[in-house]
């Protein structure tokens, strides 16, 4: 789809005029690009919640703000008129009138999206790539689309380790915030018995089910909206969660009534930083840790029920 782009390089304090004149011209939807609102959050960060911030967005601190908005491709007379109204009101401003083409980019990453090998046995592998297996090999294959990640991130790779490491056949699998479905359909492809996929997300859970499909899974895996301490009466041998570090602190108090008493408590999505934190909320919830692998910046944490938890 084409479309016209408009875009301004302002200074800060035009940015609410700006604004307020657009609107009298009919423009009521834009984007603004700020980078004090940036600084804002690092001189405050202990009131907010984060993992890290890339190093991109912290050398957009210097650049001007920028203030965005989009027309229809037959709006170009239309997207000429706005632009000279801009300069002729804030004559310093910097504007761009652009003919942009979604179809250019919005299927570039599955460029660099290619077969992968997670573990000796486990591989994944995009819709739209050939790969021919060899003897042994499980193959994964998922269309993840935009939203949902790959599969091959070192989060997602260190669950899946641990799941063929602690996985019996016929072992009964809970995956919490299952994404794309990939570890649920792992587990279908390591033989696990019944599986539960469950995220808030609506969107998981079609593009969970549309994957278990791909995978010939969808009679072994129940996908479901919703989260773990709302109406889900499952209790299963392997409970799975690849979220970020506050999400399994949160999560850790309510896993040991859907884990069996030698079931395995599998967590990911956490930083190397964050790392003892995460032990310590896990074994809050009543859980001793036996394994913590780490790739990277990332690790995950395989835990048991506490004896006296039986």
């Amino acid at each position: 789809m084409r479309y016209i782009q408009v875009e301004t390089e302002l200074k800060n304090t035009d940015i609410e005029p700006m604004t307020g004149l657009l609107l009298t011209m009919g423009i009521s939807e834009t984007v603004v690009e700020d980078p004090d609102d940036l600084k804002g959050i690092i001189e405050k960060k202990e009131g907010y919640e984060w993992d890290y911030i890339d190093s991109k967005v912290m050398e957009t601190q210097d650049m001007n703000p920028k203030l965005t908005f989009y027309l229809g491709e037959e709006e170009m007379s239309r997207a000429k008129e706005l632009a000279s109204k801009i300069k002729e009101e804030f004559p310093q401003s910097k504007v761009t009138v652009s003919v942009e083409d979604d179809s250019q980019w919005k299927d570039k990453w599955k460029e660099f999206f290619k077969p992968a090998h997670i573990t000796d046995t486990l591989i994944v592998k995009p819709t739209w790539e050939n790969y021919h297996k060899a003897a042994g090999e499980k193959v994964i294959e998922i269309d993840p689309g935009m939203a949902f990640g790959t599969g091959t991130h070192e989060t997602t790779s260190l669950c899946l380790k641990l799941m063929e490491k602690y996985m019996k056949k016929g072992d009964e699998v809970l995956d919490v915030g299952c994404g794309s479905g990939i570890l649920s359909i792992g587990a279908a492809l390591l033989e696990a018995g019944k599986i539960m996929a469950i995220d808030i997300d609506p969107e998981a859970v079609k593009v969970s089910k549309e994957n278990s499909a791909l995978n010939n899974c969808e009679n072994k895996i129940e996908v479901r909206c919703g989260n773990l301490v709302d109406g889900i009466d499952f209790k299963a041998d392997i409970v799975v969660a690849n979220l970020m570090a506050d999400l399994v602190m949160l999560l850790s108090s309510h896993v040991m009534p859907h884990i069996k008493k030698d079931g395995i408590y599998i967590s990911s999505g956490i930083l190397v930083e964050k790392e003892e934190t995460v032990c310590d909320a896990i074994r809050d919830g009543g859980f001793d840790i036996i394994e913590i692998r780490e790739d990277g910046m990332w690790c995950a944490i395989a835990a048991t029920p506490r004896r006296e938890h039986e």
